[in-house]
């Protein structure tokens, strides 16, 4: 469906959902006149799923369904109209031009979405499930952990600045790793006052909480490496590229032909640069804030480990250097290769053997 021109073409029927929480709202759009032929809004549950694929029976012919939030809101839809082997197309929010000047309601926003679909020019499959799915769980729990920890560190390194002197004697010379380890075997006084047992008491339990913290995300990220070897393990060769990477990508990517190119997945990836050329200015180009910006971040790091570790890189920085580009235009050149060598290596099936 991705490579498709007009989806007027092939279908008769587009059914558009506007997904939320507790409910989704849909409507049937004639796909060659764009008129409403109906509307439901039914409860997010299997019931509610089943109610719809009977109200899309109601209208004769070959039908499409264009569903926002596939990943989300809409996963447990996308995930059932699979099985039925229904064709679906995801959509991503709508543009702010678009309901400016107009009402806003659910039914309107799926009517809007059945006829987003019609007039694009490329439509987008959903992301798999399975070994993609199982990836972003991970990597959302190992994000949370990671950032758990942080904030549970420097809260901790900032009550032990202002600690009474007994105690902040303890931690004089300490790098924050020992400050860890004296914090967790605290142990208190009956001779304390209440601000140092108080004291004492949280930075222990804040010591506790990062150490455990640590231990998860580690965790996560073994099973991560596990998921990603057995999945695409050449992945894992290419310089720059890690497990947390290889996973990013991964569940960005999705499964071959749903990005159908190598620019789209540049643009994808925020890192194809956006032509900004006014009046005789023509070569002017300016950096790319949209996309999926954790899959910027992965770009981001394998640029920086192969500028400091790859030796072809290093050279390439050099001759770039040598004709005038800066560092920051030098990453952001680098950035736009590494995502054409990655599409191209994850659109090439390796060979079962």
């Amino acid at each position: 469906m991705s490579s498709l021109t007009d989806l007027r073409e092939v279908v008769d029927v587009v059914i558009g959902v506007d997904t939320h929480v507790h409910t989704h709202s849909a409507a049937a759009v004639d796909a060659g006149t764009g008129g409403v032929l109906g509307e439901i809004t039914v409860e997010a549950t299997a019931d509610g799923y089943a109610r719809l694929v009977a109200f899309a029976d109601e209208h004769a012919g070959l039908r499409v369904w264009a569903i926002e939030g596939t990943g989300g809101h809409g996963a447990g839809l996308a995930r059932h109209l699979a099985e039925l082997e229904e064709v679906v197309v995801e959509l991503d929010r709508p543009q702010r031009a678009q309901r400016r000047h107009g009402a806003k309601s659910d039914p309107l926003d799926a009517i809007r979405a059945a006829r987003e679909a019609l007039s694009r020019a490329r439509l987008g499959t959903p992301r798999h499930g399975g070994d993609r799915q199982a990836l972003s769980v991970l990597l959302a729990a190992r994000r949370s952990a990671v950032e758990a920890a942080t904030d549970a560190q420097r809260q901790l390194f900032s009550l032990i600045i202002a600690a009474p002197e007994p105690i902040r004697a303890r931690f004089r010379g300490q790098k924050l790793p020992g400050m860890l380890t004296i914090a967790a075997g605290l142990r208190g006084h009956s001779s304390w006052d209440v601000e140092t047992t108080v004291t004492v008491t949280v930075l222990r339990s804040l010591a506790r909480r990062a150490r455990d913290l640590a231990r998860e995300a580690a965790s996560h990220e073994k099973a991560i490496l596990g998921i990603v070897r057995s999945w695409r393990p050449e992945l894992l060769a290419q310089p720059g590229v890690g497990p947390i990477v290889a996973a990013t990508v991964l569940c960005a990517w999705s499964h071959p032909g749903r990005i159908h190119s190598e620019a789209a997945f540049a643009m994808l990836a925020g890192v194809a640069p956006i032509p900004a050329t006014s009046g005789q200015v023509t070569t002017r180009h300016r950096l790319n804030r949209y996309g999926d910006r954790q899959l910027n971040r992965a770009m981001h790091t394998i640029a920086l480990s192969r500028i400091r570790y790859d030796p072809t890189t290093r050279d390439y920085v050099a001759r770039r250097t040598i004709e005038g580009k800066t560092p920051r235009e030098i990453k952001r050149c680098l950035k736009r290769y590494i995502a054409r060598d990655l599409y191209r290596l994850l659109e090439h099936q390796p060979n079962p053997a």
